[in-house]
């Protein structure tokens, strides 16, 4: 009779995992990310693409090392700095004459539109501009807020960085910041570079945040209306320092010396960043103080006044730290694209919120984390590459967009109606 009630329980307790495993949002999460994964694979077909390695055997300058080629039946092999590598021309790899001067190594094959590397790591890399806000959003929504200006913010902190580091070239060569010979090569290098554009744009950003979140607390007016506002005004701003022009000329060490540095043929930088703050929001959000007061804050605002919680504090440190994260994406940005324009983060309050969402957080407040906001970031990602895969008409991509947040509030909604029954 022991063992049956035994065997029951452990049933019962089977049962309860599986139920919680099912009903998790991470969990249904990554099941959808591999399912439209399979699908583009699969539906999205295959294309031709062209790979081409330059070789320098005849340098023009004479402090670049020359490449030694030599060829045989099966192999054609290249030798610089005493560094050997060897292509197989049955890979497709084959010798051609370049257009200007020189050979270079050419071969032609076809791949999977969506399983191939390059795409995959692109769509990671834009992932990133996204995931890195979303997980800021997230707290603020979690916190029961909203914040409709994060890409005005993100776009006004891009500008200012692109500004900071034009100027720290321009500088480092000892040309006129508004030259228009002004070169990326050479110049300040990466322990210069790096500091004043983290530095600028994420202090920009935080600037920002504290703006918004001084204003939500301070004339306690709803953040809809606060940020809707806000969402104007810095889009306003991004447009008057620079007359509307993009600004760029960058110090390489800053892009392709870092942002940019391909490892593998792959940019792993703005990932990596991606992952790091992933981690450092799934830290604070569940094992600090400030975190269990951001979830009690959203859960119940009144009641967290009752147990002194400074709410008002709590909402100006949340709103920084996100337009901090919006700072950082800018930088992130810049890094990898070279330059800025003033119709940068065009749209992103609506990818950043429905990443946020999509990932578990409730905008009722409560609920939410930086786990989900980046798996939600992810599945915008492949929404938007997967229209172009599949060669669907790109003014459909905000209805897609909608349509996914409406999907993912209901589903929150059924969730919240299941999770008793389901304990």
């Amino acid at each position: 009779m022991t063992g049956s009630v035994e065997a029951k329980g452990q049933l019962s307790s089977g049962r309860s995992w599986l139920a919680r495993l099912l009903l998790a949002q991470e969990a249904g999460l990554v099941l959808v990310i591999l399912v439209m994964g399979a699908v583009l694979t699969f539906a999205g077909g295959s294309k031709k693409k062209v790979d081409r390695v330059p070789l320098v055997e005849t340098p023009a300058v004479a402090t670049v090392t020359p490449e030694v080629v030599s060829e045989t039946e099966t192999t054609i092999t290249v030798m610089r700095s005493g560094e050997t590598r060897a292509y197989a021309k049955a890979d497709g790899w084959e010798l051609r004459a370049r257009s200007n001067e020189g050979r270079m190594l050419f071969r032609e094959r076809v791949v999977n539109k969506f399983l191939d590397l390059d795409n995959l790591f692109l769509q990671l890399v834009y992932c990133s501009f996204i995931a890195i806000m979303a997980v800021g959003v997230t707290a603020v929504i979690a916190m029961g807020g909203i914040d409709l200006s994060i890409g005005s913010v993100y776009a006004l902190a891009a500008l200012f960085g692109a500004m900071s580091l034009r100027a720290l070239q321009a500088s480092s060569l000892g040309v006129p910041y508004s030259s228009a010979s002004l070169s990326s090569e050479g110049g300040a290098g990466l322990l210069a570079a790096l500091p004043v554009a983290l530095v600028v744009c994420c202090g920009v950003g935080a600037l920002c945040g504290l703006f918004n979140g001084a204003m939500v607390v301070g004339l306690r007016v709803h953040p809809f209306i606060i940020t809707l506002g806000t969402m104007a005004a810095f889009r306003g701003l991004v447009a008057i320092p620079t007359s509307a022009q993009s600004v760029g000329s960058f110090p390489e060490s800053f892009t392709r010396g870092f942002f940019k540095l391909s490892v593998g043929n792959v940019n792993p930088v703005p990932v990596a960043l991606m992952l790091l703050v992933a981690a450092a929001g799934v830290f604070v959000l569940s094992r600090t103080v400030l975190g269990r007061r951001v979830y009690a804050i959203g859960g119940n605002e009144t009641a967290a006044k009752y147990a002194g919680i400074p709410v008002g504090r709590i909402k100006i440190i949340v709103y920084t730290l996100m337009g901090a994260l919006a700072g950082l994406s800018a930088c992130v940005y810049l890094g990898y694209l070279g330059a800025a324009e003033t119709n940068a983060g065009n749209g992103y309050e609506l990818k950043v919120i429905a990443a946020a969402v999509i990932g578990g957080a409730s905008l009722s407040g409560g609920r939410g984390s930086a786990l989900g906001a980046i798996l939600g970031a992810l599945l915008v990602q492949l929404i938007d590459n997967g229209m172009l895969i599949l060669d669907i008409d790109q003014n459909y991509n905000q209805i897609v967009m909608g349509s996914a947040i409406i999907l993912a509030v209901v589903l929150d909604q059924l969730k919240s109606r299941l999770m008793p029954a389901g304990r």
